[in-house]
């Protein structure tokens, strides 16, 4: 066999040298953006497992890697609960955000299976929480909080999932519990509460009232301006309410009486507590819409249902259930549902004035989730046998840790695909 030499071999390998060069150019470049591609996609679960803050022994790597899908379509409030032995990510030992009330294993709640199921919505997966994506996505960013203890609630399991990254620094401007500011300082975030159980401005008539649970002047036209003075600051706003508007009250429009609820007074019409919630909700929602300052995104977190049977709440009432519903056991009905339609039907009619003005409103659909989670309720075990409190038997309010974690699941799916969305909107919005 014979090889080529000498000159003519020079010329061939000086010929091909350059194609070398450039094949070798182009490999580099196409491996050098593979991952730049692929870093938007993913959340880099490697960084995050070398994470100095402790991490439980269940919160596995591939919990980490959350993939954005761009053409993904989910109704994430359609669903089932499914087993997850995983759960919990933290306990009421390791999180001090946890409403005594609340806190479940503490006063001797004897189960815990109820801590072991995750949601799974119908056609597609829900990531369980990510603590340090979503500290990422919220710095120098904020978030308030406005309603009842429900929100309260929400916020304290929160703040609990991102312990496990992180603990806040107590910012508030207030002593008053009822509202509090938390500041993860090394993300620029800060996480606030706004009590309003009614949303809507509200003084006191009468401490007892005709239940014994107080009477209560509700200004239907007029947004509650502890929340309203300091709303416009936020970039992310969570509203909800429902439970407090079965209470006795008198209902005011134009400082005028117009009814009331409960409130035996003479020769005044007892409407349903429907009309004060529609009249609350639909204040609040048109308030957003004419605040010309507020910039940020207003979510609009629906009902979450009590679970009382045998009874009601004052009435021997109570929540016993120790595994989920299957969707096909129960349904939304009665005052759960009429609380609940109201709130999309609102939520619509204010997002569709909105995105004229440039608005943002997000509908936060938690309640078919929850009306399937009867045993998530503290029931005897948010105090101690012997005390005296007025919801002896807790079924509003939730464990945790427990079920209303996965509320904190919703939150982020929706984060994820916000930025895009409200791209389109804004684009949308210039061109009219």
């Amino acid at each position: 066999m014979e090889f080529p030499c000498g000159k003519k071999l020079s010329n061939n390998a000086s010929q091909r040298t350059p194609k070398v060069f450039i094949l070798l150019a182009l490999t580099l470049i196409i491996l050098g953006i593979i991952p730049l591609h692929y870093t938007s996609k993913w959340y880099n679960a490697t960084n995050l497992a070398n994470h100095e803050s402790e991490k439980s022994s269940t919160y596995h790597i591939e919990d980490l890697e959350i993939k954005i899908m761009n053409d993904e379509i989910c109704d994430i409030s359609i669903g089932e609960w499914i087993p997850h032995p995983d759960g919990p990510y933290y306990t009421n030992t390791t999180c001090w955000a946890i409403h005594e009330h609340q806190n479940c294993m503490k006063y001797g709640r004897p189960d815990t299976d109820f801590l072991k199921w995750r949601w799974k919505p119908k056609g597609c997966e829900l990531p369980i929480f990510n603590p340090f994506q979503f500290l990422d996505m919220m710095r120098n960013k904020s978030l308030a909080f406005v309603g009842d203890s429900v929100g309260r609630n929400q916020m304290q399991s929160l703040i609990c999932l991102l312990s496990r990254a992180v603990y806040p620094i107590d910012d508030s401007i207030s002593p008053d519990e009822n509202f509090k500011r938390w500041k993860y300082v090394d993300y620029n975030f800060t996480l606030a509460t706004y009590w309003s159980p009614f949303l809507v401005k509200m003084k006191e008539a009468d401490a007892g009232g005709p239940t014994k649970t107080g009477l209560f002047n509700l200004y239907l036209d007029e947004a509650d301006d502890k929340w309203l003075s300091q709303i416009e600051e936020f970039d992310y706003v969570i509203f909800n309410g429902g439970h407090w508007f079965t209470r006795c009250s008198v209902y005011y429009e134009n400082n005028q009486l117009v009814g009331c609820r409960y409130c035996g007074l003479p020769n005044v019409t007892d409407l349903p507590s429907t009309y004060g919630y529609q009249k609350a909700i639909r204040t609040v929602l048109r308030t957003i819409n004419n605040l010309e300052n507020f910039k940020g995104i207003t979510f609009v977190r629906t009902f979450a249902p009590s679970h009382f049977e045998g009874g009601e709440w004052n009435k021997g009432g109570n929540c016993v259930r120790r595994k989920p519903f299957r969707s096909n056991e129960t349904s939304l009905e009665g005052l759960n549902l009429e609380l609940y339609t109201i709130q999309v039907e609102e939520f619509k009619a204010a997002e569709k004035e909105g995105k004229k003005k440039g608005k943002r409103f997000r509908l936060l659909d938690t309640t078919q989730a929850m009306l399937l989670r009867p045993d998530g309720h503290p029931s005897r075990y948010g105090h101690w046998p012997n005390e005296n409190v007025v919801l002896y038997n807790d079924c509003v309010h939730w464990c945790l840790p427990g079920p209303i974690d996965s509320w904190s699941d919703f939150l982020l799916h929706m984060l994820m695909f916000e930025g895009r969305r409200s791209h389109e909107e804004k684009l949308q919005f210039m061109k009219q």
